[in-house]
């Protein structure tokens, strides 16, 4: 397991990373600012798990996180709760109040642990949904007290609320899909087909009706029977252009 330690106060790292090796773990790397962290997660592949103080000495650390897509799971620390909300809307799986509880920690890793497992067992069941290529033709949903059945075809977007995963259909109904982690998805539907644009969304390239430009860089997806806002983020502008060229 890689993790990444960003703390400001010297004294409070070096005691998260001895209590993380009590348990068996290293620390990969400690960052100490939102203007040091930025560039280290540009220029370095994420680590699997991060330790995010809140407050930093030029900032909040969720400034890291709205700049740049992060793909790891994330675990706030911090003497303040009132960020709680924010900080539960990225991707993060815990939220730590300092002074650190031994017994917290170790549920936090756990929490990930469990995340991990959870993960692998999705991608299984919906490899038990595979037609005759490699990827996936149905997924499940949840209504009600039933699980039911949609086809991938029939998807314009999957998209994360509320730590839940919903898929928007052709149709505009939106479903609760039977799992909580977008990673799990991608990596069973057709990439010619689906593209994640942000880290909420993820497209598919038969229901594009419109891309507008923005000033910012950025790119503005306008998906049939779909009214919520599908922005691409400015480092997947690029990206983006090739696949939709490729395909």
């Amino acid at each position: 397991m890689n993790i990444v330690v960003i703390e400001d106060e010297k004294p409070a790292a070096r005691l998260l990373i001895r209590e993380l090796e009590k348990i068996g773990l290293t620390v990969q790397e400690t960052l100490y600012s939102v203007g040091e962290a930025i560039p280290w997660f540009i220029q370095h592949e994420h680590p699997d798990l991060i330790f995010a103080d809140i407050q930093l000495a030029d900032g909040l650390s969720l400034e890291i996180f709205e700049q740049v897509e992060i793909k790891s799971s994330i675990v706030f620390v911090t003497s303040f709760d009132h960020y709680a909300v924010k900080a539960f809307k990225l991707n993060s799986i815990d939220y730590l109040l300092k002074p650190i509880e031994p017994s917290e920690l170790l549920g936090a890793i756990n929490k990930y642990k469990a995340q991990q497992r959870n993960t692998s067992e999705i991608v299984q069941v919906l490899r038990g949904s595979f037609g005759g290529t490699n990827y996936a033709k149905r997924l499940m949903i949840k209504v009600g007290m039933q699980i039911k059945m949609v086809l991938v075809d029939e998807v314009v977007c999957f998209y994360r609320e509320d730590r839940g995963i919903y898929i928007s259909t052709v149709d505009g109904r939106l479903h609760l899909l039977e799992e909580n982690s977008i990673d799990a998805v991608i990596k069973v539907v057709d990439p010619a087909k689906f593209y994640r644009v942000n880290r909420y969304q993820v497209v598919c390239i038969d229901y594009i009706e419109q891309i507008t430009q923005l000033s910012t860089s950025r790119l503005k997806l306008s998906m049939k029977n779909y009214t919520d806002e599908v922005i691409v983020s400015r480092e997947r502008v690029s990206e983006f252009k090739s696949w939709l060229a490729r395909n």
